[in-house]
């Protein structure tokens, strides 16, 4: 039942995995380039795409209109991580890490804490592993999804929870980039930061 009422509070979390795991299908990680946003129409104001530019950082590649409604200015070309404040920023880092060099799906629960003009905010933030042309663990499909009103932005986040599910890698060569989701040039370079994260492992994904 809590896992019903987590899908309802936070559907477009639900249909992005959900995209995933079908697009994959038996695979361990699906391509980049096999992403069709027409797959995820209904959830693409959440979406983003995540691209690793140094160790536990990644730049927001692709951004829906949410996540820049929650920074307050266009975040395509942000670090995630412009969007957690403080020690958050470094939990978010081993996620992002785990993501991509185990790798694994995370999942991560968020708090907007409250302040003049800015209500308290819930949220929900989903990672998935994607190959690059490349043939490497080096992009994430996500969804940031959050409940109530954002009020005055920027809002950034600290997080409540992470919950990781290794599965195996098995890389395959991508292939032709869908069309109209095309990415942009190179706009932000963030430098490494090094940390522990406070990380829950879960079961091993069953479908790697």
């Amino acid at each position: 039942m809590a896992s019903f009422r987590e899908a309802r509070r936070f559907r477009a979390v639900g249909l992005v995995e959900n995209y995933w795991h079908a697009l994959r299908g038996g695979r361990p990680v699906p391509a980049r380039a096999e992403i069709d946003p027409r797959g995820i129409e209904d959830a693409l104001e959440y979406a983003f795409i995540l691209e690793r530019i140094a160790p536990r950082q990644g730049r927001l590649r692709i951004a829906g209109r949410h996540l820049s409604d929650l920074a307050g200015a266009e975040a395509r070309g942000l670090p995630l991580s412009a969007l957690f404040a403080g020690a958050a920023q470094e939990t978010l880092g081993g996620a992002v890490e785990a993501v991509m060099d185990r790798p694994s799906i995370a999942r991560l629960a968020l708090e907007a804490q409250p302040g003049f003009g800015r209500p308290t905010l819930a949220g929900r933030l989903l990672m998935l592993p994607l190959l690059s042309d490349a043939n490497e663990v080096s992009r994430v499909l996500g969804c940031l999804e959050t409940e109530g009103r954002i009020g005055r932005a920027p809002r950034q986040f600290t997080i409540a929870e992470v919950a990781l599910r290794d599965i195996a890698a098995a890389p395959r060569p991508a292939r032709a980039p869908a069309p109209g989701l095309a990415e942009p040039g190179r706009g932000y370079d963030a430098p490494p930061r090094r940390a522990a994260p406070h990380l829950r492992l879960v079961k091993p994904d069953s479908d790697g």
